[in-house]
């Protein structure tokens, strides 16, 4: 139970006409799913973990990739949230065996300040990659020199993980916020 932290000024109201009613007691609110340490939560990380390393596995299987500045961008950027995913999905595996949650402010901190920056990174990357894969495709009609097919699909995994991070960022954001 969860005492509150300012105790009110004047006496509770009546209960029928008597005063000698205890008030119901606060209880601390439950875990939003999607949060740290809940089931969605986990499954949110695990999702962003294997989207980001389908794509970064399709870049790197191409031979010509490193000729373009926004594809090694796009390999740098989702290596790093596959990290970041994967580390966090580990936390989150622990919380859920020992039943420990993690509304720590100071992780959740951490937490939201990690997930901006790396969805930030994958949604730069994704839309240059796009940018580029578009040009060699449709306007430079070279496709049958290059590996189009899978620019593309890691260009498409590359936005779904920055989907599937997208909501991670906004519920710690929004539990920092509603501190």
């Amino acid at each position: 139970m969860s005492r509150p932290a300012v105790h009110p000024v004047e006496p509770p109201p009546f209960v029928d006409g008597r005063n000698d009613a205890a008030p119901p007691r606060r209880v601390r609110m439950k875990d939003v799913q999607g949060m740290p340490g809940t089931t969605t939560g986990l499954a949110l990380r695990l999702c962003q973990v294997i989207f980001t390393v389908v794509s970064l596995t399709v870049m790197a299987t191409t031979s010509d990739f490193p000729s373009v500045t926004a594809f090694r961008y796009l390999v740098a950027a989702v290596g790093l949230q596959s990290l970041w995913s994967l580390s966090l999905a580990m936390i989150d595996v622990y919380a859920l065996c020992v039943k420990r949650s993690l509304r720590n402010p100071a992780l959740i901190t951490i937490y939201a300040i990690g997930d901006g920056i790396t969805s930030t990174l994958t949604f730069a990357a994704a839309c240059a990659c796009a940018g580029i894969t578009v040009l060699i495709s449709n306007d430079l009609n070279r496709c049958d020199i290059n590996h189009c097919k899978s620019f593309m699909s890691a260009t498409a995994m590359a936005f779904i993980s920055w989907f599937a991070i997208s909501p991670s960022f906004l519920f710690n954001f929004w539990s920092l916020a509603s501190r």
